[in-house]
């Protein structure tokens, strides 16, 4: 258990402090922006959809080390995935961080999202690391307004 906390540890920082997809994408097809009036963090999120396919993806914004981190992750894995295969990335991820997945969902098939599994032990953090997940969907689905947590 120490090693995943360590691992959680060092995977959130890095992504906090080196986010990858960290721009604004001006030929965006899809823009979403989210916010946690809890604790503040802010997010816009700019897609690239091409048949079905998310060609590119990026962000801007500011938060906590959890959200920035999530966000970053989660536009490495999501470029060049279909649009139901980000959608089942969402669910397998947000199962993960509620404490929600199933006993025998391999936590492995999640990549670098599986260090966010502590997460579900603070129902507040859980906020944070979906927020920009919630944002992707209401950007796939062009939903107009400000993407909450609340």
């Amino acid at each position: 258990m120490n090693d995943l906390r360590e691992l959680y540890q060092e995977v959130i920082l890095d992504h906090s402090k080196h986010p990858k997809n960290y721009h604004k994408m001006e030929d965006a097809t899809h823009v979403a922006e989210g916010y946690n009036p809890l604790c503040g963090d802010h997010f816009n999120l700019y897609l690239k959809v091409e048949d079905g396919i998310i060609k590119d993806v990026s962000f801007l914004g500011a938060g906590c080390a959890i959200s920035k981190a999530s966000a970053s992750i989660m536009t490495s894995i999501i470029k060049g995935k279909s649009i139901e295969d980000a959608e089942k990335i969402f669910q397998n991820f947000h199962s993960l961080v509620t404490g929600k997945i199933d006993k025998n969902f391999d936590i492995n098939s999640l990549g670098k999202l599986a260090v966010f599994s502590g997460v579900s032990e603070y129902p507040v953090r859980v906020k944070c690391a979906t927020l920009a997940w919630h944002t992707l969907i209401n950007a796939l689905k062009n939903k107009p307004g400000i993407t909450s947590t609340e």
